[in-house]
């Protein structure tokens, strides 16, 4: 693990019980210095004075991620441009989640016994590692289970959170262990938000797939399958796509085509909420990667999947 210094100057981030060690809860070694730069990893204060992690690649792509729901923020590429996108109305004061990004929906994907989407999107998650691997940036974050979390779902788990820039890419991978003496099921999913205009943005990949479509009633979704080779946003849309294939690819339709490219993220969603988000409907789309089905985990044992966003 290579050594990370993060700049800390404000006394809500110097309360994150600073230690020297190579697991860590926040952060490593409160100090600045020129090498730091190039380790590429910077932990500083975000919206809300909220702590935040900024990654920088070699390439001089960038990514942010809060510690508030282990959540990816902004991926910009070399260029500039910030392929996610964060909703004008997101809130960062902990009594929400943050409504943009790539936010995390874990035990639970939409609505269900316990609140919508479940509990991972408003935790605090821990950094515990970082390393540099060739000039690419690499976090590490960590999620218990705890007094919030079993109030709703009453099992002890562990999930990790790992995080690689690259110059024209962002990975994640995300490890679910049960720590418990029982077994239990969940379902999860990236609720990514891409920066998009929304009438000229679409996904190839689709077609074939099986889908639960929510428009018009989100209560009682319409099966079918799709038929079309492009997937296009016309109004609103909130469609699960079932058993979809290892890559898709959206055309933001400012110019870029990001491949989405997933292990084990079995199935995906593509929302845009229309009129009923009046203020920001044009600026994005949701494509996101999801496990719609009821993942069973004996203890001991771990899930795990992996997404890719690139660009040419």
């Amino acid at each position: 693990m290579a050594t990370v210094t993060m700049a800390l100057s404000s006394p809500a981030l110097n309360s994150l019980n600073l230690r020297r060690s190579k697991r860590f809860s926040g952060v490593a070694f409160a100090s600045v210095n020129k090498e730091a730069t190039s380790v590429g990893v910077r932990l500083t204060e975000g919206e809300g004075n909220l702590p935040k992690v900024v990654l920088t690649s070699a390439q001089g792509s960038e990514a942010e991620i809060y510690l508030f729901g282990g959540c990816v923020t902004s991926w910009k590429i070399p260029s500039g441009r910030d392929l996610l996108f964060v909703r004008p109305d997101a809130v960062f004061n902990k009594k929400k989640p943050i409504s943009g990004g790539i936010p995390h929906c874990f035990p639970q994907f939409g609505p269900g016994p316990i609140q919508q989407h479940g509990f991972a999107r408003n935790m605090d998650w821990s950094l515990i590692d970082s390393e540099n691997v060739e000039g690419n940036p690499v976090v590490t974050l960590e999620l218990k289970d705890g007094p919030y979390s079993r109030s709703m779902w009453d099992f002890s788990f562990q999930a990790s959170y790992k995080v690689l820039l690259n110059g024209k890419s962002i990975s994640t991978e995300l490890s679910v262990t049960n720590t418990d003496n029982k077994a239990f099921s969940f379902n999860a999913a990236l609720h990514t938000y891409f920066h998009a205009s929304v009438t000229g943005a679409s996904v190839r990949g689709l077609k074939g797939c099986k889908t639960l479509n929510k428009d018009p009633d989100p209560k009682n979704p319409i099966e079918g399958v799709e038929e079309r080779d492009v997937v296009t946003f016309p109004g609103f849309v909130e469609c699960s796509f079932l058993d979809t294939p290892d890559e898709l690819h959206l055309d933001n339709g400012l110019g870029d085509v990001i491949s989405i490219t997933n292990t084990n993220w079995s199935d995906a969603v593509l929302w845009n909420p229309h009129l009923q988000m009046e203020a920001s409907y044009r600026d994005f789309v949701c494509v996101e990667n999801a496990k719609i089905g009821t993942v069973q985990l004996d203890p001991e044992k771990i899930w795990t999947a992996k997404q890719l966003l690139s660009v040419n």
